[in-house]
């Protein structure tokens, strides 16, 4: 059987689709969780083919023509819903972006509502954000239509982790073993929680590094349903031999809730800067899922420096987006 790296050339041109097999098993994508490893790699090798369609002077493909897609976003969102945009019509769906500021959700109409309206309009994948948790497995339950969450209140946001893994992928030789240090608002962040899944399912070690009072409740005393993790408040002996440093984005808000002394206070402690990284090892890669506040959690000299993979992070996303959407679909046309 050929690999998905012989098929890529020909299988989104209208000739014949990734074989997928057995592997892929989701209807929706809500969190990564319930992903096998197995399933991790096949969304890498899928997006290996993607990025090869995104290197062509016409970057469309029909694999998904006749196929209906609504992004439903009720927060704002600059990255994720440009990039799914992107990498639906790359696929050659019709495209609808619905905000809640500008639908019926403003006369009072409800979340289950809204998703048999979308359905009843013939919408065959949903990708939704809303400010609630759980609000895309409630979706699931209601609609026949594929649900990706695309960011849900503090608890998931899997595609950002999936394109964060691929970004490491990338410029890592294995996950098996490798060091990632996560620093910054955990307990505020779906971001580090999809990623704390998919890098442990994938064999990294992760390190969380912050204020206790940013952790989850009782993440640093028992884990918990988390995988294998561990906490380690100080900055230097959290980055010390790190493959991986991922700075999250402080919640400004945070600040005037009483969990931080104060803003100066984090800033002086947790902000990565170089001299902090000297800490991890030399070939140290770092991320961020942005938007970045520039100078709090991050300097601007690593945001703009050597290591920084935040702008690849954000070209990653429509390819990844793009296997996402192409392996739900069944990876066919």
């Amino acid at each position: 059987m050929r690999t998905i790296q012989q098929e890529k050339r020909v299988s989104l041109d209208g000739k014949r689709g990734i074989p997928i097999d057995s592997v892929w098993q989701h209807k929706h994508i809500l969190d990564l969780d319930d992903f096998t490893p197995a399933e991790i790699e096949l969304v890498m090798q899928t997006t290996d083919a993607m990025h090869e369609i995104l290197s062509r002077p016409i970057k469309k493909v029909p694999a998904l023509r006749g196929k209906s897609l609504v992004t439903l976003f009720y927060e704002p969102s600059t990255r994720t819903r440009s990039s799914f945009d992107l990498a639906a019509k790359n696929l050659s769906a019709d495209v609808i972006n619905l905000a809640a500021s500008t639908s019926s959700v403003l006369k009072g109409e409800c979340l289950v509502d809204t998703l048999e309206t979308l359905e009843a309009l013939g919408t065959d994948i949903i990708i939704m954000r809303h400010p609630h948790s759980g609000s895309p497995y409630v979706a699931a339950r209601h609609v026949k239509a594929h649900i990706i969450n695309a960011g849900d209140g503090w608890h998931a946001h899997p595609t950002q982790a999936l394109l964060d893994l691929y970004t490491i992928r990338q410029h890592k030789s294995k996950f098996k073993d490798l060091k990632v240090t996560i620093i910054g608002d955990i307990k505020h962040s779906r971001v580090a929680r999809s990623n704390i899944w998919g890098l442990t399912k994938m064999g990294a070690r992760v390190k969380l590094c912050c204020p206790f009072t940013l952790l989850p409740m009782g993440l640093d005393k028992s884990h918990g349903n988390f995988p294998d993790i561990e906490v380690e408040p100080n900055i230097d002996r959290a980055l010390k031999g790190a493959d991986v440093a991922m700075a999250l984005r402080l919640q400004l808000e945070r600040q005037q809730s009483g969990l931080l002394p104060s803003l100066r206070e984090y800033t002086k402690m947790y902000q990565l800067t170089e001299e902090k990284l000297a800490h991890a090892k030399d070939d140290v890669i770092v991320l961020h899922p942005g938007p970045v506040n520039e100078d709090i959690e991050i300097s601007s000299s690593v945001v703009h420096g050597p290591r920084s993979l935040i702008n690849q992070q954000v070209k990653n996303g429509v390819a990844v987006r793009m296997a996402l959407l192409y392996l739900l679909s069944g990876g066919t046309h």
